[in-house]
């Protein structure tokens, strides 16, 4: 199998995402601020896809010793430097989901579900527990759940799939039409719109190709985790439409919220 084949394959679920009915109703303020609410469990867990993948392709413990690809190692460091550490719209070190809380900040979103998960981890609980003490929609539960299943595989390709194709290639597509879409003015929210473009710009033009070349890496010749990363891939993208579905819901249904 190649990348071609496999982008080939997901096209159906990608048309799905990128054509979703979510976009056409973020028309105010108050219906991003419901989107963020959500998404940001989105923005968070994509940095324990990242984390999980750096911890499998680089050396992360001591003692330093070489790892068996200095390729993926590159490419899996060269996106860790981007989203853990960019530079934000006033010129300095942030990394994206920072970025993102400021943003939800700049618009009064809620951030206190997501601050009280990030406090009860920091206090010891697990990713389990910790999601049974916040209030999360359940196809926002269930989407942060998929991505900790994937992770708890320790397969460094099939974590590579849900990071390539279930988030950083199709996440350029996908906020170009949340930008395009939304009828409130831009710069209501100048910070959001900073990091939907940061992240249409590294995605586009250097971490999704960059994803890419991982999993061919990854894969090789081995069509068993070719075939790993398809079906992992079509999961993904399957979960991303659920957690649009949900958010759509809240949007739409707010006296069901």
């Amino acid at each position: 199998m190649t990348i071609a084949t496999l982008e080939d394959k997901l096209k159906p679920l990608r048309h799905q995402l990128n054509t979703h009915k979510l976009y056409s109703v973020l028309n105010n303020l108050e219906d991003v601020s419901v989107f963020m609410e959500q998404h940001v469990y989105a923005v968070w867990d994509f940095m324990s896809l990242l984390k999980a993948l750096q911890n499998q392709l680089t050396t992360t413990t001591l003692p330093w010793v070489p790892v068996a690809n200095p390729a993926t190692a590159r490419f899996i460091n060269e996106i860790v430097l981007g989203e853990e550490s960019d530079i934000n719209e006033l010129g300095e070190a942030q990394s994206h989901f920072e970025m993102y809380l400021e943003a939800m900040d700049q618009i009064d979103a809620d951030t206190n579900q997501i601050q009280l998960l990030l406090s009860n981890l920091q206090n010891g609980l697990s990713v389990t527990e910790a999601l049974t003490k916040v209030k999360l929609n359940t196809e926002t539960l269930k989407f942060v759940k998929f991505t900790f299943e994937v992770i708890d595989t320790n397969e460094a390709h099939k974590i590579a799939a849900a990071f390539t194709f279930g988030r950083e290639d199709v996440i350029p597509d996908m906020f170009f039409q949340i930008i395009n879409q939304s009828k409130t003015n831009s710069n209501s929210y100048s910070k959001l719109t900073y990091y939907l473009k940061r992240h249409i710009e590294l995605d586009g033009d250097e971490h999704g190709p960059l994803s890419l070349k991982m999993i061919e890496e990854l894969c090789g010749q081995d069509t068993t985790k070719w075939n790993d990363v398809l079906e992992v891939s079509k999961l993904a993208l399957q979960h991303r439409i659920t957690l649009w579905d949900g958010i759509y819901n809240l949007i739409t249904s707010p006296t069901l919220e």
